[in-house]
């Protein structure tokens, strides 16, 4: 009876939903868990520097480079131990640097939006450009997304590796007979 059913039609339609969640499921729910990760980690970045740099009185590049490597590590044990559980586990010091080298670079992308905004389109509008808004659009908004997808997609590739498919024993039953 399905096959009489023109497309598009409500039968076909679970079987696509179906398809999509199958083939993209496991992405999605890695986006999120990397998301919620990742807003746990800026939480703690935030309140620990407005802790340290007010609350304590410590420098504030000092506060921020604390608050920062404290942050990271925790995205690190948050991605490693539950975003990317079910990956392979390489050594942990590579994993580990590999992390924050990919940080180090989601930052550059961060403060290259913000330069290319500040002083580049703001040479040529500055009442626009060069204010804290848009200052505040350019890193967090612009910098800091495009900075996530770049992690996010690094984190996957370089540094939570996925291990390949295993060898299957072949079974006694899988074999041919013998004449």
């Amino acid at each position: 009876m399905t096959g009489d059913q023109p497309p598009g039609s409500p039968q076909t339609r679970p079987g696509l939903v179906r398809t999509l969640t199958d083939r993209f499921g496991h992405l999605v729910r890695e986006m999120s868990k990397f998301a919620t990760v990742g807003g746990i980690a800026f939480l703690v970045d935030f309140a620990l520097f407005n802790y340290l740099s007010a609350g304590r009185g410590v420098p504030p590049v000092v506060a921020k480079t604390i608050s920062t490597v404290v942050a990271a590590t925790l995205a690190f044990l948050g991605n490693r131990f539950w975003t990317w559980r079910h990956r392979l586990r390489s050594n942990p010091a590579r994993e580990y640097g590999l992390f924050f080298f990919f940080n180090t670079v989601g930052l550059g992308i961060a403060v290259a939006c913000l330069v290319i905004s500040r002083y580049g389109l703001g040479r040529i509008w500055p009442e626009v450009f060069q204010t804290v808004l848009a200052d505040n659009i350019a890193s967090f908004v612009v910098g800091t997304g495009l900075g996530t997808l770049f992690r996010f997609w690094s984190y996957r590739r370089f540094v939570f590796v996925e291990a390949g498919t295993p060898p299957v024993p072949e079974a006694a039953n899988d074999r041919p007979p013998e004449a």
